[in-house]
């Protein structure tokens, strides 16, 4: 209880020291994204505090769900910042407001550490071994297929400069086939997902 107390403080006193030093540098944007994602992250605790007025006691299965999400998280984000790193130095001519880039980025990867908590805690547990297989595949449908996505714009960008034309592969690669598995990946994984929130417990 003690533990829980003090990591629940921790975040409190993180996210007020961030909040102060984003208001005096007037990034509203990035604020608002770290207060949902403090929101996000203790949302277990604020929600017990509303209720019972008492923090919960993390056990074993809790501590091993928050670190299995907040991996889930950091992967994400470090993906992400990647991406736009790579989109950035390809296409020099992009001007984009940082403030508001970083703001979407904390703020999915808020989203991504809620579903994953979500995920661990209500849905894994009611779906079977063909379900979690399922849904491990759609999810490296999906990656792969960024991958693909990233590697194609860059090979093309490389290969047009060289020829001096549009390079046709890897740009039909890039934008049809790339997104499209993207998408079956993706809408895979949400609706085993779905399906495992409302499934009974076996």
């Amino acid at each position: 209880m003690m533990t829980a107390k003090r990591v629940f403080l921790a975040v409190c006193i993180t996210a007020l020291v961030l909040t102060i030093i984003l208001i005096s540098l007037k990034a509203y944007y990035v604020l608002v994204a770290i207060i949902i994602g403090t929101v996000v992250m203790a949302y277990r605790e604020l929600w017990s505090l509303v209720r019972t007025k008492k923090i919960p006691p993390v056990d074993e299965r809790v501590r091993e769900n928050t670190s299995k999400s907040i991996r889930n998280g950091f992967i994400f984000f470090a993906i992400a910042l990647i991406f736009l790193m790579l989109i950035f130095s390809i296409n020099t001519t992009l001007h984009v407001d940082i403030i508001h880039l970083l703001g979407g980025l904390f703020l999915s990867t808020g989203v991504v550490y809620l579903a994953s908590y979500v995920f661990y805690d209500r849905a894994e547990p009611k779906l079977g071994e063909r379900g979690l297989m399922m849904i491990k595949i759609f999810l490296i449908v999906a990656a792969a297929s960024l991958a693909v996505f990233i590697l194609s714009a860059f090979l093309h960008n490389i290969v047009s400069g060289l020829l001096g034309t549009e390079e046709p592969v890897f740009f039909f690669i890039a934008i049809i086939l790339a997104p499209l598995g993207f998408a079956v990946g993706l809408i895979g994984s949400l609706v085993i997902f779905v399906k495992g929130l409302l499934a009974r417990a076996s």
